[in-house]
């Protein structure tokens, strides 16, 4: 710490001095893209959305290396939108090979599963289906 013709800094100086940098990146995120939009990209290999993936349906897609091509997230969005005027709350919405269960109210993907997890099994807990 500098003494300055013999007296201490101000708190607000060296908050000035040490902070600044810090404040600067906060203010470049809030101008730029989330945390968030980055994380789904990342795991997903798409843009963030409308649809926020749970922690489980990140998961599920990672296990199961499935990733969504920005024309396949364009169909599950539109499905949950679908839904959504149909007034279902949790939908199965089916894109291509793959499936979707999608909490319609709070824009969020449960779970997510392929051509081979979703062969032959019963999908309960929804109470509506969209097909794209």
């Amino acid at each position: 710490m500098n003494i300055q013709k013999g007296s201490f800094r101000s708190i607000e100086q060296l908050q000035n001095e040490y902070l600044s940098s810090s404040v600067r990146s906060t203010e470049e995120n809030k101008n730029g893209i989330s945390f968030r939009d980055i994380l789904i990209k990342t795991q997903t290999g798409v843009e963030a959305s409308e649809l926020k993936f749970s922690k489980h349906a990140v998961n599920r897609l990672s296990d199961r290396n499935i990733s969504l091509s920005g024309a396949q997230m364009t169909k599950l969005e539109n499905g949950a939108v679908k839904a959504k005027e149909k007034g279902i709350k949790e939908s199965l919405v089916v894109v291509d090979e793959l499936a979707f269960i999608v909490n319609i109210p709070n824009k969020t993907v449960i779970t997510a599963m392929g051509r081979e997890e979703s062969q032959g099994n019963v999908f309960t807990n929804i109470d509506g289906a969209v097909f794209m």
